[in-house]
């Protein structure tokens, strides 16, 4: 019998912390292609809404009416008590429903007033270029070239998928500004869903985003700047039709709640940066339930889009620097021979 050395130890330590990481990663994939398929879900939901007789401001302000109704008991309870943690971390939560909900939201919806919804997509989704500039500005975390090279491919097959090039579509510098607003938003989204500094369980962000994104919509409502109507009709989908409050209510519950909720899990797990990448692939997800949904069957040059941007989030994954772990800043083992306990060698 032998007693571990300390060397032995450091090695024994460096092995569980990289297990962890590769584990985080691994379940930070999960979230995130949950989160990507529930967002992605809403589009073909909506737009069975709006050839119903619905507004596009009424389908939003339902969407996260529902969903916020569904997380604030839970998003109460994430907290176990911890009620100084709303105090300290209010300003996240409103910055998080006003830019990254109810913001990203209400200037894409005004934005594809002057812009084809290709064109208006294509900019919000130009946030995970910003992501990685703020991270390189804020926190000094500069982009590996691996990294420059994913997005670049990445944007190439975002613009393939959204078939921006082929379909005439036409720009307007005021849609643009909203456009580049909405990027904002979904940038805001990722950064502050992968702060866990503030020690907001992601329950209870997700919960008290929607809630300020609530009142944000609706105050935007009541000021017209949000058109509302609804209908009461049977909504009509290609395989199937539905009532109008079944799909209001997986609208918020799965497209809104779950996604929001999944969504930081991912992000927190992920980082903003990774994560962010891997977002993209709601892009391909939205595609993918417009064809079942809707019968708006992808060509060709969508489907090269779509493998562009999974290639694309691979070469980022792989730039991606792994996380530094100080080991001498992690509990030292005991100097004496019988702490921690002999290791048969």
């Amino acid at each position: 019998m032998a007693v571990m050395t300390h060397d032995m130890w450091r090695s024994t330590r460096t092995v569980r912390i990289r297990r962890t990481g590769s584990s985080r990663v691994a379940s930070g994939l999960v979230f995130a292609m949950v989160s990507a398929a529930s967002f992605g879900m809403s589009g073909s939901l909506a737009r069975g809404l709006l050839d119903a007789g619905w507004t596009a401001g009424a389908a939003t302000l339902v969407r996260v009416a529902i969903a916020a109704l569904v997380l604030v008991v839970p998003g109460a309870l994430a907290l176990r008590g911890r009620w100084h943690l709303l105090r300290r971390g209010w300003a996240v939560i409103v910055a998080y429903g006003v830019f990254a909900v109810a913001g990203a939201q209400l200037c894409y919806f005004i934005a594809v007033g002057y812009l084809d919804v290709s064109v208006a997509l294509l900019i919000e989704y130009t946030a995970p270029v910003a992501v990685v500039l703020w991270m390189w500005m804020r926190h000094g975390n500069r982009p590996t070239r691996l990294t420059v090279a994913g997005a670049l491919i990445a944007a190439a097959g975002l613009v393939l998928l959204l078939d921006v090039l082929g379909g005439g579509a036409s720009v307007n510098l005021v849609g643009v500004a909203w456009a580049l607003a909405a990027m904002v938003g979904a940038s805001v989204y990722f950064v502050i869903g992968g702060d866990e500094s503030n020690g907001l369980p992601g329950m209870t962000l997700a919960a008290g985003g929607l809630l300020v994104a609530l009142v944000v919509l609706a105050a935007a409502a009541l000021a017209g700047v949000l058109p509302i109507a609804w209908s009461t009709d049977t909504v009509q989908f290609v395989p199937f039709a539905a009532p109008w409050w079944a799909v209001a209510l997986v609208l918020g519950i799965v497209t809104a709640a779950t996604a929001y909720v999944t969504g930081i899990a991912a992000t927190r797990r992920l980082g903003a940066r990774l994560g962010s990448f891997v977002a993209l692939t709601e892009v391909m997800m939205a595609t993918l339930f417009a064809w079942l949904l809707l019968g708006q069957v992808p060509v060709a040059i969508q489907v090269a889009g779509a493998l562009l941007v999974v290639a694309g989030v691979v070469v980022v994954k792989l730039g991606e620097r792994p996380a530094e772990t100080v080991i001498d800043s992690i509990e030292q083992p005991p100097a004496t021979t019988d702490s921690p306990a002999p290791i048969p060698v």
